[in-house]
């Protein structure tokens, strides 16, 4: 369980960053971000787990701090996945669209 935690944990950071150059995809970026929920959602599970099979081998005041911790960045995730599929690039000005009305 411990290894499971750990590989969960690091991943999370590591899929915002990958997705973050990919970010001009946005399909590409969507798919990193929610893998990262995902593995997010994972900890927060293995971590209850922890808690309620080892209660006396953990710190329960840690473990719940640990659990909120992960429940917020799931959160903020899953607001990011929303934000990111309502964004729009902007249009990316020419030459021809910056005519001066002075001439």
């Amino acid at each position: 369980m411990k290894s499971q935690i750990r590989r969960s944990v690091k991943a999370i950071p590591r899929l915002i960053a990958e997705g973050h150059a990919k970010r001009h995809q946005k399909k590409g970026f969507q798919k990193y971000i929610d893998d990262a929920m995902t593995e997010s959602n994972e900890t927060i599970v293995s971590l209850c787990q922890a808690r309620d099979l080892y209660s006396k081998d953990i710190d329960q005041e840690i473990c719940e701090e640990l659990i909120d911790t992960y429940d917020k960045a799931s959160r903020q995730l899953f607001n990011l996945a929303l934000a990111w599929d309502r964004f729009e690039p902007r249009r990316r000005r020419t030459f021809d669209d910056s005519s001066s009305a002075t001439e």
